[in-house]
């Protein structure tokens, strides 16, 4: 299943969800808990960071997906990316048209 779903969040050009779905993932992963000055899982590439480049957002993307295969939440994860109408998501193409 995590290979299946790595492909998927890819596919189409997929680099992650919006903002404020990925920010909806990552809220819904287990055990998530402050690290020094960050998080484990690391937050998503948002707000500030949605400026950056868009191979550390599907990095970014893949850990929060190997992270819920971790810690036994990679159906649920897998069905919200699923659900997700092409709309919201970003594209390569969002970012690098111009």
């Amino acid at each position: 299943m995590l290979n299946e779903l790595l492909k998927y969040a890819q596919a189409n050009g997929r680099v992650c969800p919006l903002p404020l779905k990925w920010n909806e993932l990552w809220e819904s992963l287990p055990d998530r808990c402050r690290v020094g000055g960050g998080w484990l899982p690391a937050l998503p590439l948002i707000l500030a960071a949605w400026d950056g480049p868009f191979l550390l957002k599907i990095l970014r993307l893949r850990e929060h997906i190997e992270y819920a295969e971790e810690h036994g939440s990679l159906v649920l994860v897998d069905h919200f990316l699923r659900s997700l109408p092409e709309s919201e998501w970003a594209h390569v193409t969002d970012f690098t048209s111009g």
